[in-house]
């Protein structure tokens, strides 16, 4: 094959947990031209990898641009990681010879190699790592089994933004910083309050003697504020009067000691650079989204009606209640033992890592 096209996921996260996927594919076809198709807003996930030779944008705005720039230079194979009807309407009208991706939503025909969802009980999907998922796609076209490390990359612009904010917030100083995402694109049923998030900050900052620091979207910036204000701690920052960006998240969380955050898209960010990361799980089913990452602990209490996947909850949110700073505090403070990292004194917050202990995946 002379070209394929990518067809990334459409949030974050899944970006991300494709990633081991796409690195196969470039490994398997080294002699291919690769062009990632994507929603402008995940583009900015993979900046810095050396996979892709082009990009195209899927835009609602300009909903045949893709489809034109495809058809100017028609790929061999087109790999569809989104399970939406429209990508492999696009990949067929763009001229694509081949596509390969799941059976759903009535695009059987329009696949030249498909697999099928795995199915449990009564014939409904059952829940399967979205990671696993797209290593079988791939394996489709003949790559050997991928496996589970994913991989991001920063650019130098993005490094140079964040060692600008790590200078001004005297991130340099200590030995830990904790980063802390409370944000997520989902809905409001995954969100934790503010007053839990800034309390395990402040408990972090008091105990360890490090600095905790809030990451932000660009529509997070307030939430970022208020949580630094309710800490009421030197030691606890924000990102609020930076420039958000995914690349200067990545960055950020590239250089932390842990990342304590909602399941959102940098929980996969601190996966790929190694970073251990304690997730707080509400509403989602914690197989869908399952890594393999051994430095990860998840956190999530059993309750009658969860995990429901909504939105937003139509009762009293209490899955996300009933995890208590407690709870949170005990499962950071046991991540920051166990995976202990020692300042070389590099000026890009690099450090040396002792080896990495496994621990329990699951907290309930």
């Amino acid at each position: 094959m002379n070209r394929i096209a990518v067809f990334l996921p459409n949030w974050i996260g899944d970006v991300v947990m494709a990633t081991p996927a796409v690195r196969a594919l470039r490994d398997h076809f080294a002699g291919a031209s690769f062009v990632a198709v994507c929603k402008p807003y995940v583009a900015d996930v993979l900046a810095g990898s050396p996979w892709f030779d082009d990009t195209l944008f899927l835009d609602k705005k300009r909903p045949f641009a893709a489809v034109k720039a495809l058809r100017a230079n028609p790929p061999d194979a087109a790999v569809l990681f989104p399970n939406s009807f429209r990508a492999a309407l696009v990949a067929r009208l763009g001229g694509c010879r081949r596509v390969y991706g799941f059976a759903r939503y009535g695009r059987d025909v329009l696949l030249t190699k498909r697999l099928y969802p795995v199915r449990g009980a009564g014939g409904k999907p059952k829940p399967v790592p979205a990671i696993d998922d797209y290593n079988r796609v791939a394996e489709l076209l003949g790559v050997l089994d991928p496996g589970h490390r994913m991989e991001l990359f920063t650019t130098p612009a993005d490094e140079a933004i964040a060692e600008a904010e790590w200078q001004r917030l005297g991130l340099h100083r200590v030995r830990e910083v904790v980063a802390i995402n409370a944000g997520g694109a989902f809905g409001s049923s995954k969100h934790w309050s503010d007053e839990s998030f800034a309390e395990v900050a402040r408990t972090l900052a008091d105990r360890r003697g490090c600095r905790v620091v809030i990451l932000c979207g660009p529509s997070e910036r307030e939430t970022a504020k208020r949580i630094a204000a309710l800490a009421d701690c030197p030691a606890v920052v924000s990102l609020a009067d930076a420039t958000p960006s995914i690349g200067l998240t990545k960055a950020v969380v590239r250089r932390a000691s842990l990342l304590v955050t909602t399941d959102s898209g940098p929980r996969h960010f601190a996966a790929a650079f190694g970073v251990p990361v304690a997730t707080l799980f509400g509403p989602t089913h914690i197989g869908w989204t399952e890594t393999y990452f051994p430095k990860a602990v998840h956190l999530q209490k059993a309750v009658p009606c969860g995990p429901c996947q909504l939105r937003v909850c139509p009762l009293d949110h209490r899955c996300m209640k009933l995890l208590t700073p407690t709870d949170v505090t005990a499962a950071a403070e046991r991540l920051l033992r166990e995976n202990e990292r020692e300042w070389t004194g590099s000026q890009d917050g690099s450090r040396d890592e002792k080896p990495v202990l496994s621990i329990p995946a699951f907290i309930l």
